[in-house]
């Protein structure tokens, strides 16, 4: 689908974070840890969701989906997801973990997602090691085996989100306690570390640099309601400043905006906070910025493009550095189309304030690109068309009504597509 933004738009009114898509994944996927029923309440509707609901439905567990929460029950009869799911998605890889812990055996193609950089899986795989597995590789698949894990102290090289996490699900039901150092400080991996301790699982430390794990034999039920998405927050902060707008955004914690706060206020809006919601306005000129890309507790890269965006029409030159993706600006030249004046090389994008940018057809990327798009979008003059508009629907839910919702004019029509044309005759 492509989505038609019509003309500048001023958000004011209210708007609710959903769940977190970095947080529901994992917890999917830990879902695999147990036989037993575990229901995730308020999960949101968005496309990753659905994919890793299906890998697991394929895997052989039972699936109840009640709309506004999924349930999960039974044991995976399979060890080996379909490439077809895995290709989709980054956290398709986050079932190892559990799989290798249950059944002593898993085989997974290595994983898809978005073009943002190679993001390599060894650190999830030193760790699997580090556990007792043996890992082969044959015809793009990794194979783990291990006939019973068992804890050990694990170094992170990097405090990698994703194998803090997979390594924490694995060491969740091995023999004795394993320690993760230099672990990722996520608000994510506290929740992953919170729902399996709901489970009967012995994990503490999460949110600091070391996370122990006491191994327990058995995992049982869970109902768990995952943290509200900082990264749609933030993005939804950002859309109000970029549009001189007012917005009250509910569903929020404050403390894991805190970052994203910061830049903003530097930038020239007003924020005010309060428990579970954040309100955004500004009324003057946007100030340049100089914003480097870190691992929680410092700026998000998943904010990086939305504030790119916002930048494009600040008072002056901005620096961003990207410091965790090496393939994070792609979205530099559909701003650029819209009259953006960036340049990047390597690590470093500067942009040069322009005073207003133009609406025309862009294409997303990745995800948090086409966030980017949507925001340029909305302060641009004119129409803009966003193709591609399906890497948005990955993370935000609901984010054209949202938006409608708020004062914006957003449509969805279908992509034109060269082979449904049916041409006779000649031309000339």
């Amino acid at each position: 689908m492509d989505l038609y933004v019509n003309n500048k738009a001023r958000l004011c009114g209210e708007v609710s974070v959903s769940s977190s898509k970095n947080a529901i994944l994992p917890i999917f996927a830990a879902s695999l840890l147990t036989e037993e029923e575990v229901r995730i309440n308020k999960s949101p509707r968005i496309r990753d969701v659905q994919i890793i609901t299906e890998l697991i439905y394929r895997l052989g567990v039972g699936v109840i989906n009640n709309g506004d929460s999924i349930t999960f029950r039974g044991q995976a009869k399979e060890i080996s997801p379909e490439y077809d799911l895995v290709r989709q998605i980054r956290a398709s890889f986050l079932v190892m973990g559990p799989l290798l812990a249950r059944h002593g055996k898993v085989k997974i193609a290595l994983p898809g997602g978005c073009a943002i950089g190679t993001r390599p899986i060894d650190l999830h795989l030193k760790g699997f090691e580090a556990l007792g597995a043996n890992i082969n590789f044959k015809s793009g698949d990794v194979i783990a085996t291990s006939s019973r894990l068992k804890g050990n102290h694990i170094y992170l090289d990097f405090p990698s989100v994703g194998a803090t996490e997979n390594i924490m699900m694995a060491a969740a039901l091995a023999d004795g306690t394993s320690y993760i150092e230099n672990a990722a400080l996520e608000p994510e991996v506290v929740d992953l570390a919170n729902f399996i301790n709901s489970m009967g699982g012995r994990v503490t430390g999460a949110g600091s640099n070391v996370i122990r794990i006491e191994g327990v034999k058995k995992l049982g039920k869970s109902s768990y309601t995952a943290i509200s998405d900082r990264i749609e927050a933030g993005t939804y902060m950002v859309a109000a400043a970029a549009t001189n707008g007012e917005v009250l955004i509910n569903n929020v914690i404050p403390e894991h905006v805190k970052a994203i706060t910061a830049k903003l206020t530097e930038s020239g809006a007003e924020i005010e906070e309060g428990n579970g919601w954040v309100k955004v306005k500004r009324n003057i000129n946007i100030k340049p910025l100089y914003i480097k890309t870190l691992p929680y507790p410092g700026f998000p890269t998943d904010m990086q493009a939305q504030f790119m965006a916002y930048l494009s029409c600040a008072e002056g030159s901005s620096i961003i550095t990207e410091s965790v993706f090496e393939n994070r600006y792609m979205h530099v030249a559909e701003l650029s189309r819209m009259g953006a004046r960036i340049k990047a090389e390597g690590k470093t994008a500067v942009i040069k304030g322009v005073r207003e940018l133009s609406g025309t057809r862009v294409k997303a990327t990745d995800l948090r690109a086409g966030a980017a798009l949507l925001i340029a979008a909305l302060t641009a003059k004119g129409t803009s068309i966003i193709s591609n508009s399906e890497h948005i629907d990955r993370g935000y839910e609901n984010i054209v009504d949202k938006l409608n919702h708020l004062g914006a004019n957003i449509s969805l029509k279908p992509a034109f597509k060269l082979d449904e044309l049916n041409v006779t005759g000649d031309i000339n």
